[in-house]
């Protein structure tokens, strides 16, 4: 695994997005870890006032390299197989970014409302260092 997402998971949509990445990618780019693995996180110096300001992708081999919110989400459509294309396009339409921070921004404080929160915290299958299968899924 050469990257971590940092996902929020008690949240129905990101829970989402985190099994379709799992299904794309099979654990070859990306491990993932909910942000209520406080022990984890505590590894890299993220705390929970960090995961507030949206999911993160960090650099396995550097990582103090690292993407949040939308940023994150971009640089994960980046590394997919010819999510170069679309993410370089996103980028050069005027405005874009900009309304896009804005609608990731509205999304991620308005999440649970949104889409609903999950009764249990989800942990993928391909986790950073296989412990995550224990907490449940």
């Amino acid at each position: 695994m050469d990257y971590y997402v940092i996902y929020d998971g008690n949240c129905n949509l990101c829970v989402t997005l985190v099994q379709f990445l799992e299904n794309l990618d099979q654990g070859n780019l990306f491990g993932y870890v909910p942000m209520q693995d406080e022990e984890t996180l505590s590894q890299w110096g993220i705390t929970s006032a960090d995961c507030n300001m949206g999911m993160i992708l960090i650099d396995a081999e550097n990582p103090q390299q690292r993407w949040q919110g939308s940023d994150a989400a971009e640089e994960i459509g980046h590394l997919l197989p010819l999510g170069k294309i679309f993410v370089d396009a996103y980028r050069a339409l005027p405005g874009m970014k900009w309304t896009g921070d804005r609608i990731y921004e509205q999304v991620r404080d308005n999440r649970y409302t949104l889409f609903g929160k999950r009764s249990s915290t989800y942990n993928s299958t391909y986790c950073v260092d296989g412990s995550c299968n224990n907490l449940g899924k």
